[in-house]
């Protein structure tokens, strides 16, 4: 194996970390993340040695995953057996930990895609202003803007739901 193709093997899991976050299914996700890696070894001579190898796998990620909306958009909907199963759960988790993941995933869903994408990949995929600029093909400027504005509105909805806050005592 050539070291192109080890610092791709190397992206795997942060590909697929963000492609269930966009996405949210676990086998779409897979499938999401197997297309990237097809098209970036069918273009690797494409890439720039000494670029950021990460930044050029989000990128084709990103843009697969725009150009499947786009044709999802033109279909009527379907649901996954997985989702249709999903209120036949007969107890709740009595933790609060899977309870404020379900709040919180809730609230990025109903973030618009533009928010939704800058705040996965700086805040889960720890990228940077720039990587994040150069992955979505958009100013630092308006990387930073999204961010802020995608912020407040988690915020605003996570606090929409009316239950008592606790507040930090100094």
């Amino acid at each position: 194996m050539n070291e192109e193709h080890q610092i791709i093997v190397d992206q795997v899991p942060h590909l697929r970390r963000y492609a269930r976050a966009l996405l949210g299914d676990k086998a779409l996700a897979d499938d999401l993340v197997q297309e990237c890696l097809t098209r970036a070894m069918d273009r690797l001579h494409l890439w720039r040695p000494g670029g950021n190898m990460r930044v050029w796998l989000m990128a084709i990620m990103h843009n697969l995953h725009i150009n499947e909306a786009k044709r999802r958009s033109a279909r009527p909907d379907q649901i996954s057996l997985a989702a249709s199963h999903e209120n036949l759960r007969s107890q709740a988790p009595g933790q609060d930990a899977p309870l404020l993941l379900r709040d919180m995933s809730n609230a990025l869903n109903q973030l618009p895609d533009e928010q939704r994408h800058v705040i996965l990949l700086i805040g889960l995929e720890g990228l940077e202003y720039a990587e994040a600029a150069d992955v979505l093909d958009i100013p630092i400027g308006t990387v930073m803007s999204r961010l802020g504005c995608g912020r407040k509105k988690l915020r605003e909805f996570l606090d929409a739901d009316g239950a008592p806050r606790l507040r930090s005592v100094k």
